[in-house]
């Protein structure tokens, strides 16, 4: 899963990205409105935790910005402030969640894959697309009950893959998916292609049939035969 964590305190964003990088999570940080704005629209995440109290503004222009550029990423509002008028306008201009500071880590982890869960895997744990099963929670894959062997990379890549199947994905956006800003130091391209040929080998071990099609000249697509 791919997550941005718009949180001021750096202490507090540190210790989210620690605990939920160690859940096999890609956790980016910003620390104001307008890095959050410059993120969410270059950038897509299964979820972003968003502060409402920032430094240059709120975190509600954040969500009417993602309602605004037809955005669907997934939202938890984070806030010291517990009032019911708060709640309620963040979940109408569209979070998925609220929780008030302090949390206990480990609730706001449940609370992200909830997110994901309802958004991605229509309120299941699990989710089977010709005959590979996705475990969310697990972080796990399976070809007709075969565990495949994956990189946290190569989960998130096939988590990719099945949201929005058919469709054709660039080596760029999947660079920036993997990476996000990272991608623009590094060589994005060469790294989905290793990360391809990899998960390609590995599907084609456990006997799975051809799923992730190159298209030449512009990408990949998953394809269920």
């Amino acid at each position: 899963m791919k997550i941005l964590i718009v949180e001021d305190e750096i202490s507090l964003a540190d210790d989210i990205k620690v605990y939920l990088s160690s859940h096999k999570t890609n956790c980016e940080t910003v620390a104001d409105v307008k890095n959050a704005l410059e993120k969410v629209s270059l950038y897509s995440y299964d979820c972003i935790i968003l502060d409402i109290g920032l430094p240059d503004g709120t975190g509600f222009r954040v969500l009417e910005h993602l309602r605004e550029i037809k955005k669907a990423d997934g939202v938890i509002i984070i806030s010291a402030k517990g009032s019911l008028e708060d709640k309620i306008r963040g979940l109408e201009i569209g979070a998925d969640d609220y929780i008030t500071k302090p949390f206990h880590l480990a609730e706001l982890a449940v609370r992200v894959l909830a997110v994901v869960r309802r958004r991605q895997f229509r309120g299941y744990n699990s989710q089977e697309v010709g005959h590979l099963t996705f475990y969310l929670t697990e972080q796990e894959v399976r070809y007709k009950g075969i565990l495949m062997n994956l990189t946290p990379s190569e989960f998130r890549i096939l988590h990719y893959f099945i949201a929005s199947p058919n469709k054709v994905h660039s080596k760029t956006a999947l660079a920036e998916y993997l990476l996000g800003e990272q991608s623009d130091f590094v060589d994005g391209h060469q790294l989905v292609y290793t990360h391809i040929k990899n998960l390609k080998k590995k599907l084609n071990e456990v006997g799975c049939p051809e799923y992730i099609r190159t298209v030449y000249g512009s990408g990949y697509k998953f394809q269920i035969q």
